[in-house]
């Protein structure tokens, strides 16, 4: 017989076997799959030229329901990059606040002529976006959805264009939302890992200190700031005791280029919220104790691409985003942290 040390030493070898085993179960599997796979039946995809102007390809991304667009330039014969809803924010909070555009809505009547390509050009690099990516982060159908999760987080980018190096053409975007969705349906045939049954607030994934949120009081040009300068995707809406009430995103300010109400920035948080139109991302909430099976489950179920996390008396308390799952879940795993 053993000694009693060397059978306790084997038990836990084996208990850090599993573990270890546990937590690449994700990243294995992400690692086996390709981005073709993830890819649907069908999907709606946008081809902007970058002749065309700005104000109709941001009401053609409105009429689709789309958040971003693929840009062509026509002259190069390629694809140069992205037109996306964070463009629209960025360049209508710099000129709304901009001296030369005073009053205000005179120079944002006038910024409805300039073509996609006026506001790409390096003129306009003093006033447009400072960390706009002027070329396009694509990859390979036959790259896994492993490479794709890393490019995402990586480089902090939403859309991840399936360009078939062969024929050049694109065959999808890839969001975080999609390969999450891939991961649930056809995840179930793996070994579910114990850790999903842990607490979220002991697994530590999320964002749980410096929250970005928005006061019902505040104006609308107060939560673009926001956008901003803190690179959000969403923002809480809180009243003064800190209690969320809405759901302010991104997506939601296109709304204002098709209701023409971008020079009224000034209205507050709550009018805002009154005006918008359309498929509205509500308040998805979760709670400390709720385990990450639980969290993935409704964050999935909902469709929606963050839950806000709240005490029971729904004071924010945390963010708990998409790219925060694969990171954990997928990337962390591997010795990689992007976030």
């Amino acid at each position: 017989m053993e000694p009693l040390s060397q059978v306790s030493y084997q038990r836990k070898k084996q208990e850090i076997d599993k573990e270890e085993a546990d937590a690449t179960v994700y990243m294995n599997f992400m690692k086996s799959h390709c981005c073709y796979d993830a890819i649907p039946g069908s999907c709606k995809l946008i081809i902007f030229d970058t002749q065309l102007q700005v104000k109709k390809a941001f009401f053609a991304l409105v009429a689709n329901g789309l958040r971003a667009a693929l840009l062509w330039d026509n002259k190069l014969q390629t694809f140069v990059g992205m037109l996306t809803i964070t463009d629209f924010i960025n360049i209508l909070h710099c000129y709304y606040k901009s001296p030369m555009s005073f009053p205000p809505k005179v120079q944002m009547f006038e910024l409805e002529s300039h073509k996609i390509e006026t506001w790409r050009g390096d003129s306009f690099q003093n006033v447009y976006l400072q960390c706009s990516r002027h070329f396009l982060i694509s990859i390979s159908p036959q790259a896994s959805l492993f490479d794709a999760i890393y490019s995402l987080l990586k480089y902090k980018i939403h859309r991840l264009p399936v360009i078939d190096p062969e024929s050049g053409n694109v065959l999808h975007i890839l969001t975080h939302k999609r390969i999450l969705r891939f991961l649930h349906i056809f995840g179930k045939k793996i070994p579910k890992p114990a850790f999903v049954g842990k607490q979220i607030q002991k697994l530590g994934i999320g964002t749980f200190t410096n929250i970005a949120t928005v006061q019902q009081t505040a104006t609308l040009y107060d939560a673009l700031s926001i956008f901003v300068d803190r690179r959000v995707s969403a923002l809480p809406v809180v009243n003064e005791k800190g209690k969320v009430v809405a759901l302010y995103s991104r997506f939601d300010v296109i709304n204002l280029a098709a209701q023409r109400t971008y020079n009224h920035l000034d209205m507050t948080m709550q009018e805002a919220i009154r005006r918008r139109v359309g498929f509205v991302e509500g308040v998805i909430k979760c709670y400390p104790d709720e385990t990450l099976d639980t969290i993935i489950e409704r964050i999935v179920n909902a469709k929606v691409h963050r839950l806000v996390l709240v005490d029971r008396a729904d004071v924010v308390r945390g963010i708990i985003s998409l790219s925060d799952l694969l990171q954990a879940m997928v990337l962390s795993p591997a010795g990689i942290d992007v976030l």
